[in-house]
């Protein structure tokens, strides 16, 4: 096999553990002015992420730094032609993060709820336009012989593209949900795991259109293995939420997320992003890849390295697997959150 494809594999296992992963730390900060009912609870639901929503970001750093290095071509194109969306969700992300932070620092219910809407908007947008973004590597974009994004920011926003920010974005609220369910107890508990199946049952109706659509458009037989996948996990994640197993609900809906990313880079291999001019030349893992030279580097760097992230990061799941309930939150916010 080709480094330039074992590459391309790579990347896509990067997106589907960002998603997988950092899908329901933004569906917790959309639903905290949802289930939440007092700062208390909100803080039991921002609690069941602090010691794990900055490493779920990891993967998104090395995705970004894998398809620098890997796929310069690749990289150029997509920054430049995604700018303006691209530039949206890291101020969100940035302004997320500090949120975090710093919610706590005072004891004041007005400096709180800022951060706390601060929590949900930064949530919202990556929610939103990260699936606007695939939607239209997927669809094609205006790129030339040269290369180069030649269109404007309204071309990315279409149909197809806004459908995908839809279904990320019920996809990630289901899975927040599961997650909190999973993740504490008492009531928090069971609103989130009530409010489960309606957005869920939604989430499907959306990822069945989207994906839908997508395999008529540029589909292959592996993309619709990995899609019909994704729908049988979100299903039976659903329906094992009505007997009360919150585990296995969250797992159909993580196996739903990453089988359906999956689904998606199936469909686009081997381009990496197609162009929708019919006198341009699409990016493929070809034209678009590093030396052979950089990538033999980076394999052997890969191999080393990404057992031992993975390796911590289980880790720190696992010590913080134990579920959390308003009584473990003292009555001062002292310095914690």
């Amino acid at each position: 096999m080709e480094l330039t494809t074992v590459w391309f594999m790579l990347i896509a296992v990067l997106w589907i553990g960002y998603f997988a992963l950092e899908g329901f730390d933004f569906g917790v900060g959309l639903l905290l002015p949802v289930l939440a009912r007092n700062d208390t609870e909100r803080r039991v639901m921002i609690n069941t992420i602090g010691p794990v929503w900055d490493g779920n970001e990891v993967w998104l750093l090395v995705a970004g730094g894998a398809t620098f290095a890997a796929f310069p071509e690749w990289y150029a194109t997509l920054f430049s032609g995604f700018y303006l969306p691209l530039l949206l969700i890291l101020v969100a992300l940035i302004v997320r993060g500090v949120a975090f932070e710093y919610r706590a620092k005072r004891d004041d219910d007005q400096w709180r709820s800022r951060w706390d809407v601060a929590i949900f908007v930064g949530s919202l947008v990556p929610s939103v336009l990260w699936g606007v973004a695939f939607a239209n590597i997927l669809r094609g974009v205006p790129i030339d012989s040269d290369l180069e994004y030649v269109g404007g920011f309204f071309n990315l926003l279409n149909p197809y593209a806004l459908l995908g920010g839809v279904m990320t974005l019920l996809l990630f609220l289901t899975h927040g949900a599961l997650f909190i369910a999973l993740k504490t107890d008492g009531e928090i508990r069971h609103r989130a795991r009530a409010l489960a199946l309606p957005v869920g049952a939604a989430a499907a109706v959306a990822a069945v259109l989207f994906l839908g659509w997508t395999q008529l458009e540029t589909g292959t037989v592996g993309s619709a293995v990995a899609f019909l996948g994704a729908a049988a996990a979100l299903l039976a994640g659903l329906a094992v939420t009505v007997r009360g197993r919150e585990g296995w609900a969250f797992v159909g809906t993580f196996v739903a997320i990453a089988l359906g990313v999956a689904g998606l880079f199936l469909a686009l291999f081997p381009d990496v992003m197609p162009t929708s001019l019919a006198t341009g030349t699409s990016l493929t893992t070809t034209n678009a890849a590093a030396t052979a030279y950089t990538l033999r580097i980076m394999t052997v760097v890969a191999v080393i390295f990404t057992p031992l992230v993975l390796a911590y990061q289980g880790w720190t799941y696992w010590v913080f697997r134990k579920r959390i309930a308003t009584h473990h939150i003292p009555a001062a916010v002292g310095a914690g959150r």
